[in-house]
Order: C-alpha cells, then sequence, then structure tokens
C-alpha cells in the first residue's frame, strides 16, 4: 500500500498517439507521407501481426494528446476541495493543442505545487512518456525534475518507492497475470471502466479531429482512478467508513455539477453508468 495521503493529490491520466514526426525522423520517411502511412510503418517495426496490428509502441515514439487529472486538495480544518482539470482546457484552440503547452503545462503545475501523483500503470508508462516528451521537445521543468538529497527532504517523482508517485497498478499486482486491468479491478467496485471509447480507439480519434471525444475519454479514465484511490486509501484506513463515503459523494457532486456544462456533458453518461454498476452489484447482494 501507499504509505500516506498528502494534502494535494492527483490522480491522473494521459493519452497519447504514435507520433508521425517521430515515425518520419527515426525510419526516414518522406514528408509527403499521410499520417496514418507513416503510423502503419511504426507499428510494423513496432511488432505489427495479424493478431495484433497496432502493437504498442515505446513512448518516446508517441506524442501526447491529452492529460486529465482530479486534483483534490485538503485546506484547513478538513475542507476539501476537489477538481477536474484537463489539458487542454479548450479542444477548439490549436494551440492548447499543441503537445508542448499540453506537457508544458502540465508539468509546469505539478513542479510548482508539488501534489502527490497517482495513476495506473503511471511508473512505466505516463510518466515516463511525460519525461521522454518533454526533453525531446525542449522543454525547461527544473522544478518537477528537482530531487532531494535524501528521500525524507521532500518530494520525488523519480524515485520508485517515492510516496509522492503512486502507481495503483504496482500494489495491485505489478506485472504478470494476476495483474488486473484497471477496468477489470473498477467494474468490480462499482466504479466506472471502458464505456464507448477504449484506448485503440484514441488514433483513429485523433486523425479524425476528435479532439473533443479523446478528452471525454481521458476525463471518464482520471476520474476512475481517483474512485480506485479512494476505496484503496479506505482499505488502507485513511478513511473510515463516514469519511469514505463523504469523499465519493464529494465525487458525485463534482460530476454532477459539471455534467451541467456544455464542454463536459459526457460526464452524464459516467453519471449513468456508476448508477447501473451500483445497482448490479446490489442486486447481486440481495
Amino acid at each position: 500500500m501507499f504509505k500516506s495521503v498528502e494534502r494535494q493529490v492527483w490522480a491522473f491520466d494521459c493519452e497519447w498517439v504514435p507520433d508521425p514526426l517521430a515515425g518520419r525522423l527515426v525510419y526516414k520517411l518522406g514528408d509527403d507521407l499521410p499520417p496514418l502511412k507513416v503510423m502503419e510503418r511504426m507499428w510494423q517495426e513496432g511488432g505489427a501481426s495479424a493478431q495484433k496490428p497496432r502493437p504498442y509502441l515505446k513512448t518516446n515514439l508517441c506524442r501526447l494528446v491529452s492529460i486529465s487529472a482530479v486534483v483534490r486538495q485538503e485546506r484547513e480544518a478538513g475542507a476539501v476541495d476537489l477538481q477536474l482539470e484537463s489539458w487542454p482546457r479548450e479542444v477548439d484552440d490549436p494551440t492548447q493543442r499543441d503537445e508542448a503547452q499540453i506537457v508544458g503545462r502540465f508539468l509546469t503545475r505539478v513542479g510548482k505545487t508539488r501534489p502527490q501523483l497517482v495513476g495506473y500503470n503511471s511508473q512505466s508508462a505516463d510518466l515516463r512518456i511525460l519525461v521522454q516528451r518533454a526533453i525531446i521537445l525542449g522543454l525547461d521543468q527544473r522544478a518537477f525534475a528537482q530531487r532531494p538529497n535524501k528521500p525524507w527532504e521532500g518530494v520525488d517523482y523519480f524515485a520508485r518507492e517515492s510516496g509522492h508517485n503512486i502507481d495503483l497498478k504496482r500494489i495491485l499486482g505489478d506485472f504478470g497475470p494476476t495483474t488486473p486491468s484497471l477496468h477489470e479491478m473498477v467494474v468490480q467496485c462499482g466504479i466506472p471502466g471502458k464505456m464507448d471509447v477504449d484506448g485503440h480507439q484514441v488514433v483513429d480519434l485523433w486523425l479524425a479531429g476528435n479532439h473533443a471525444r479523446i478528452v471525454a475519454y481521458n476525463e471518464h479514465d482520471a476520474l476512475t482512478t481517483y474512485l480506485l484511490w479512494l476505496r484503496m486509501a479506505h482499505f488502507g484506513g485513511y478513511f473510515d467508513a463516514d469519511r469514505y463515503a463523504d469523499e465519493r459523494r464529494r465525487v458525485r457532486d463534482l460530476v454532477e455539477g459539471e455534467s451541467r456544462t456544455p464542454a463536459r456533458a459526457h460526464l452524464a453518461g459516467y453519471l449513468a453508468e456508476w448508477d447501473r454498476l451500483e445497482r448490479a452489484i446490489a442486486a447481486r447482494g440481495a
């Protein structure tokens, strides 16, 4: 289990697609080759087969297209603020969709506020790609990259056992046949998993210019990661039954409120799935 629940927690998730520029540079492809053709070459070089035509590529060869986070801030006297943040914030603004803006704004804010980061497979994937792409993009992220001389002297996002870099997947199973996917784990807990989109569809959505749907999918995963973290924090004794119920209600209030805004109307579907799963689990126990 994780060793603490800090006053500021970010449960985050990243979405990425093969980077056509990376493919052109690494495999010396012409500038006139369409992005999809470049990606097909990248998948081929990555070990594509009839069973798996789009294999998982090295993260350094991919570009980040969205980052979402549920931000929990504990104030004085136990008051808690909860927000859902996304980069890009305005999907219709091409400057905000620029990868350097997405990565830079996220890492700059993390470096400034130094929250406890929580993800699912984040140590092997999400944090790796953030660092790799920030270096490739030539970003100065000295605040995020700062490391203490000794583990107990400050926040360290690079240490595998850092209390500020929590990977829920490693706690639940690490790797191997016993390791659950996020979807497998959460739906049994009554938490929405994959709905109308999964990670394999992100590249097609990006090629089609459907950036809003990518961000919506990303926000769903960030909420799901946060709800799983809450359940694991309850398991670990950080929230008793009453406090855990309060924390879950706080998430529901956030989602209900945000779902009333046009940009986040998709969250109404998340609420409906949440209710459906809870009813199914309640019926099983009846």
